[in-house]
């Protein structure tokens, strides 16, 4: 056989690793994660979702920005944060406007009862990440968040 039609190996194969074991896979334990934080984050945050929260945050954070760019800055697509945005204004939480000179944007900014809502529940955030993440040593935590966005 030449080499390019030679099978390939794994450095140091054993058996043990043919076998396929589901709660290996790092889908399932981010799924598993990601329902426990969830879990968790409704139990303190019951009248706004993750979704609506980021967008409450990021806008608190950044200031107006645009529907699109707001999207972006919180890993949704336009559609979903349109969704988002939607409910979060019929709440009255922000402002909708178009751009003054590039009328094809739409300016998202928070209104004062969002900024209060958000100013308030923001040590809940930061209750929740920590519930989340209390199986862990501070160490073990940080290193796990980096880790993380390594790979996001």
């Amino acid at each position: 056989m030449t080499a390019s039609k030679a099978p390939l190996t794994l450095v140091d194969h054993d058996e043990a690793d043919e076998i396929y074991h589901l709660q290996d896979q790092v889908g399932f334990v981010l799924r598993k994660a990601h329902q426990r934080h969830l879990s968790i984050f409704a139990s303190r945050i019951a009248d706004l979702t993750p979704p609506q929260f980021a967008a409450l945050a990021r806008l608190h954070e950044v200031g107006e920005t645009s529907q699109n760019q707001l999207g972006q800055m919180i890993a949704m697509d336009a559609a979903t944060v349109k969704g988002v945005i939607d409910r979060l204004k019929s709440r009255g939480y922000v402002d909708l406007k178009k751009h003054e000179t590039d009328k094809r944007l739409l300016l998202v900014s928070l209104t004062a009862a969002g900024r209060k809502a958000i100013e308030q529940l923001i040590p809940l955030a930061k209750a929740i990440t920590g519930e989340t993440l209390a199986p862990l040593s501070a160490r073990e935590a940080a290193q796990f968040l980096r880790l993380l966005a390594k790979i996001a």
